[in-house]
């Protein structure tokens, strides 16, 4: 189905041809439309207009106010001030218009395809081989997983990457130990699932880092093993892989609990990367983007320097031949745009990165690999803190482990899932089910309402909350819709645009039809926290609407009760829709 224009865009295009037709002296203008609390829209570009043509503004204001179609769209137009138009819609053309986004055989509700969408390659959700994720790693993960969600329903080709840590120096010692201690790596019982794996993979990095520390010996043969890894020694690489499939059973089940999907091919680690190494390093030192610096070879940039004055620069290549993170990051960027035709590079990485990463892209731009056509942007994002203000750690000082959290929320949620579950009639089943999609949602919601750039405190009590603005409250907005549908008895939802409606249905009505423009402004920004906040205030809408409208009193015509299921079924879809583009679930009984 076509997509379905929006009511406001529909009013901007009728403004400006007003404009057009009443003022010709003034070429293409833009109204300046925006929502208002005095009608449903005010348009402000009449003043600058009546500067730029030294006329009266609000005569000019007059004159379009009398080129615009009569009848349809608008309502009533009034000038105020200093040529200010306020305009009102007729509610005939508000209920049309849901009705047809609602009539979208497709699921998009009208939403429009982005036009010449391109590739972007998305980097989010960075774990470790052989280390436990904690705390700080659920920021890359639940931001890049929504991006990810948004960019593909607005029609971007998008292709995942997770550039896993799964190389390095701590290898060889690793390694090593597994060649002396050939059961090293077997689970206790023979369990294969995430939380042996990863108390397997603990248990031999503290018993080899242990004998690294102790034993000179030992240190010497482990460095000599991670000289064969980098070499592809056949038998250090099979061990070497026997870690990183170790890793990955434990990265899918932490993946899982957060209801997120990692596909093996989107794995594509620092490892990916090593035959390119070399080349990049030729490739920068011949066009004389990078230059040896005390026997490095280095990137220098007029406006990074140190304390001491002196520039900083990016260190492709180390002193004794070793390549630095940059090497890799370099390498990634030239694969992305010449493999996977990316015309977009986004890292969802952490903002105490940005001098790196702000290094890395301005070193592929002197190189040409990013350029007009292609560029590359860090969707910083700040730090998750306790409830003290500080960075999050237990009462011991340690890091969170970041399946200790999310148990801790579904729990925390599971509890109030129950308390509510008798008054809905919820099995077993469902209330498990539904803490977890609570509890997780609880924990995405968090990270996801707060502008990316900015900390957030992690407060589980606050997140679990049924008021305020928080995911639970958006999920049982959608259960009670659910639930009032349920009740309908045989009454089925009809728009009917002849009717009058109330303030309440109108405010409603008129902010369900700024999805579609919603999520293009979240697209294009990556910013999925105006999504929360529209999900929030479309919730706060419906709760005003029960308020004030009744939806199946016997005291309605049945044309209004049908009206008005269509309004709550169609609130209930954009709901699910938005909460689904975030990640979240959205329970039908809650």
């Amino acid at each position: 189905m076509a997509s379905v224009p929006s009511l406001a865009s529909t009013l901007q295009q009728q403004l400006a041809d007003a404009l057009t037709a009443a003022l010709p002296d003034a070429g293409a203008a833009d109204p300046l439309l925006r929502r208002s609390d005095r009608a449903d829209f005010q348009a402000n570009g009449i003043l600058a207009l009546a500067k730029k043509l030294k006329g009266n503004p609000r005569e000019l204001a007059a004159q379009v106010t009398d080129a615009l179609p009569a009848g349809g769209l608008i309502k009533d137009i009034e000038v105020s001030g200093p040529g200010f138009l306020n305009v009102t819609l007729t509610d005939r053309a508000i209920v049309e218009t849901l009705a047809a986004r609602a009539a979208d055989g497709e699921g998009r509700l009208g939403v429009p395809l982005k036009e010449n969408a391109g590739t972007t390659v998305i980097d989010y959700a960075q774990p470790n081989v052989a280390k436990e994720m904690h705390v700080g790693h659920l920021r890359s993960a639940v931001i890049g997983d929504a991006v990810v969600r948004i960019l593909e329903f607005t029609g971007e080709n998008v292709v995942r990457r997770h550039h896993i840590g799964d190389w390095g120096t701590q290898f060889g010692m690793l390694i090593q130990y597994l060649i002396e201690h050939p059961g090293a790596l077997k689970h206790e019982g023979g369990a294969s699932d995430g939380e042996a794996a990863m108390s397997t993979l603990n248990r031999v990095y503290k018993e080899s880092r242990a004998l690294f520390d102790a034993d000179e010996e030992f240190k010497a043969r482990s460095r000599d093993r991670v000289v064969a890894l980098q070499a592809g020694d056949p038998e250090t690489l099979e061990l070497w892989h026997r870690f990183v499939d170790e890793s990955k059973i434990y990265f899918h089940s932490v993946f899982d609990k957060l209801d997120m999907v990692i596909d093996d091919p989107d794995i594509v680690g620092e490892s990916g990367y090593n035959d390119m190494l070399e080349e990049t390093c030729r490739i920068l030192e011949e066009t004389g983007v990078a230059v040896r610096s005390e026997g490095a070879l280095c990137v220098f940039f007029d406006d990074v320097k140190g304390p001491d004055g002196n520039q900083v620069p990016l260190i492709v290549k180390k002193t004794n031949g070793g390549y630095g993170y940059a090497a890799t990051d370099l390498s990634a960027i030239r694969n992305r745009v010449r493999d996977l035709k990316a015309d977009t590079l986004l890292y969802v990485v952490d903002a105490r990165q940005s001098l790196h990463f702000k290094m890395v892209f301005e070193t592929a731009r002197r190189a040409g690999w990013l350029n007009e056509d292609v560029k590359a942007v860090q969707l910083a994002f700040g730090t998750v803190l306790g409830k003290d203000g500080k960075p999050f750690k237990t009462r011991e000082g340690e890091t969170v482990r970041l399946e200790d959290l999310l148990d801790e929320a579904v729990q925390r949620a599971t509890a109030v899932v129950r308390d509510k579950a008798d008054k809905v009639g919820l099995s077993e089943e469902e209330i498990v089910g539904n803490g977890r999609y609570v509890g997780i949602g609880a924990v995405k919601y968090a990270d996801l309402s707060t502008s990316a750039v900015r900390d957030y405190k992690f407060d589980l009590d606050q997140m679990v909350a049924l008021h305020g603005d928080t995911s639970v409250y958006l999920q049982y907005a959608y259960a009670r819709i659910q639930s009032i549908l349920r009740k309908a008895q045989g009454a089925v939802p009809a728009a009917h645009p002849e009717l009058e409606l109330a303030p309440a249905e109108r405010a409603l009505g008129l902010h369900l039809d700024q999805f579609g423009e919603v999520l293009a402004e979240v697209g294009a920004g990556y910013e999925p926290h105006k999504l929360a906040a529209y999900l929030y205030q479309l919730a706060s809408h419906l709760t005003t609407f029960y308020d004030q409208c009744q939806v199946l009193s016997p005291d309605n015509a049945p044309e209004v009760v049908e009206n008005r299921l269509f309004l709550v079924g169609l609130t209930a879809r954009t709901l699910h829709q938005g909460m689904a583009l975030l990640g979240i679930r959205t329970p039908e009984r809650l």
